[in-house]
């Protein structure tokens, strides 16, 4: 059974007992022994417990994990230390520095942003190597859905940060008007001119978080 080691294990555990994610597991448990899949079985959790649900005040949803080897360690745009910058995470940084005038990081590790209560979720927290999508429509959407419900449900303001049409989709499940939500075309390559470029995420949420007495994020990587 999953154990997640915080506060997440009450909130959502009773979905690790339910009939879609025993399928789910008994599908993992193919593919790791028989394909080469990201992150590790014990990374794939790590947003969770990076971020404790108490202490969630942001979240960026991504669409699934990198799929080239030394990439994906659980967060969602996040690659592991000593790893060349995605495109992706590369355009998140030249936002970052238009928006905040923060010099883009030669580290693509943003432990730092979860540690301060940036929930780093991707839609589908798995993937086979070199094989975008791969694990989607497997039962990781039922359970980040409710994971987004579940943060809904907080009594405390969070920001829901959504790019790209993936992870603007899951914007009918936050309906409590405390919540902030700011949506954009997603970083990549393909779209970010379409939108993404000028949308001061960074900022706003900083602005958002102040507004209602919560300190705001360091977004600086080192």
């Amino acid at each position: 059974m999953v154990n997640i080691g915080n506060d997440w294990d009450t909130v959502i555990g009773g979905e690790f007992k339910k009939d879609y994610y025993l399928k789910l597991r008994e599908f993992l448990k193919s593919e790791y022994s028989r394909e080469t899949v990201y992150p590790d079985m014990y990374s794939i959790f790590n947003a969770l417990k990076m971020t404790p649900y108490s202490s969630v005040k942001a979240v960026i949803l991504g669409q699934d994990p990198y799929h080239e080897p030394g990439q994906a360690h659980g967060l969602c745009f996040s690659v592991q230390d000593g790893t060349p910058l995605p495109p992706s995470l590369r355009n998140i940084y030249k936002e970052m520095e238009t928006d905040l005038g923060i010099k883009p990081s030669k580290s693509g590790c943003l432990t730092s942003w979860a540690e301060q209560g940036v929930l780093l979720l991707n839609t589908v927290l798995t993937v086979r190597r070199g094989a975008a999508n791969s694990h989607a429509g497997k039962g990781w959407e039922i359970l980040t859905d409710e994971i987004i419900k579940r943060l809904n449900e907080k009594q405390e303001p969070v920001v829901f940060i959504l790019w790209g049409r993936n992870a603007r989709s899951k914007k009918a499940f936050i309906t409590n008007p405390i919540h902030g939500i700011i949506e954009s075309a997603h970083p990549s390559p393909l779209s970010a001119f379409n939108g993404f470029f000028g949308s001061r995420p960074f900022s706003r949420t900083n602005q958002f978080l102040a507004v209602n007495g919560i300190p705001p994020i360091n977004w600086t990587v080192n």
